[in-house]
C-alpha cells in the first residue's frame, strides 16, 4: 500500500483534472457539520478508536461513542483529557439509551456490516428525536471491489491475507462484511420500515481505494470514468423520521 502521502498525492492529481469531483469522506463530513447545531446531542455508531468525531471540534460532552469492541473503546483518541468522550460498550440492535435521545446520529464504515440491518435501523429511528438526522458513509455493494470482498468474505483465511497484504491492517481489525444494507433502495426499504425517509444519497467514485501503486491508480480511475454512477464505490447520506 502507498503511504498516506502518496495516496494524497494521487488523490489531487486526480482532483485537478475531475474539479468537480469530491472525496467520500469530505461529503460524509459536511453532511454531519451541516445538521450540528449549538445543542445537539450527538452518537458516533460504531466509533472504534476515533475517526470523524475528532474533526468536528464539538463539545464531548455533548457527544457519546458506541462500540461493540471493548479493546477500541479503551483505546479511543479522545479517552484522556479533562473532558473525555463517553463510550459505551454495546451493540447496534440493543443500544442502552432512552427513546429520542438524539438529535443526530452517524455510522462510518458500519453499514456494510450488519448482519439484522432492520433491527439496527429500528433502534437508530428509536434514538432520534423528531427533527434529529442519521448520516452514514459505507460502502456500495454494486461496486465491483465489493463484489470481490463479498467472495473473499466466503474465505476469512483468504480475507485476513488479502486485507493485511493490500492494507496493512490486522485481522482483529478486519470485521465480517455483509452488504446488506448497501444500496441506494436497500437503504430506502430499511429506512421506510424502521419510520425514516432517506432524505439524500450520493454515490462517490474514489479511485484511491486501489493506490497500491500509481498503475493500480490508473487502473482504478479508468474503471470508475466506465461505471454507471449507481455503482460508484461510496454512498454517502441521510436519514431523517418520517413526519
Amino acid at each position: 500500500m502507498l503511504s498516506l502521502e502518496e495516496q494524497n498525492r494521487l488523490r489531487q492529481s486526480f482532483q485537478r483534472r475531475h474539479p468537480e469531483w469530491r472525496p467520500a469522506t469530505e461529503v460524509f463530513a459536511d453532511l454531519v457539520r451541516q445538521r450540528l447545531k449549538p445543542n445537539s446531542r450527538v452518537l458516533d455508531l460504531g466509533c472504534g478508536r476515533g475517526g470523524l468525531v475528532e474533526q468536528l471540534d464539538y463539545p464531548l460532552d455533548q457527544m457519546v461513542g458506541v462500540d461493540p469492541d471493548l479493546y477500541s473503546l479503551r483505546r479511543h483518541r479522545l479517552a484522556d483529557g479533562e473532558s473525555p468522550l463517553a463510550r459505551v460498550a454495546a451493540f447496534n440492535q440493543a443500544l442502552p439509551f432512552a427513546a429520542h435521545s438524539f438529535d443526530l446520529v452517524f455510522a462510518s464504515w458500519v453499514l456494510e456490516h450488519l448482519q439484522q440491518p432492520q433491527r439496527d435501523f429500528a433502534q437508530i429511528a428509536r434514538l432520534l428525536r423528531p427533527e434529529g438526522a442519521f448520516v452514514f458513509i459505507t460502502p456500495n455493494r454494486r461496486h465491483p471491489l465489493a463484489m470481490l470482498n463479498r467472495l473473499l468474505g466466503r474465505f476469512n483465511a483468504m480475507q485476513d491475507v488479502v486485507v493485511g497484504r493490500l492494507y496493512g491492517r490486522n485481522a482483529a481489525d478486519t470485521f465480517p462484511v455483509r452488504y446488506r444494507a448497501n444500496t441506494a433502495a436497500d437503504l430506502r426499504s430499511l429506512g421506510a420500515a424502521a419510520g425514516l425517509t432517506l432524505t439524500e444519497i450520493h454515490t462517490i467514485s474514489d479511485p484511491t481505494y486501489l493506490a497500491f501503486s500509481d498503475a493500480f491508480f490508473r487502473l482504478a480511475a479508468w474503471m470508475d470514468q466506465r461505471l454507471s454512477p449507481s455503482r460508484q464505490i461510496h454512498l454517502v447520506g441521510c436519514f431523517q423520521p418520517r413526519d
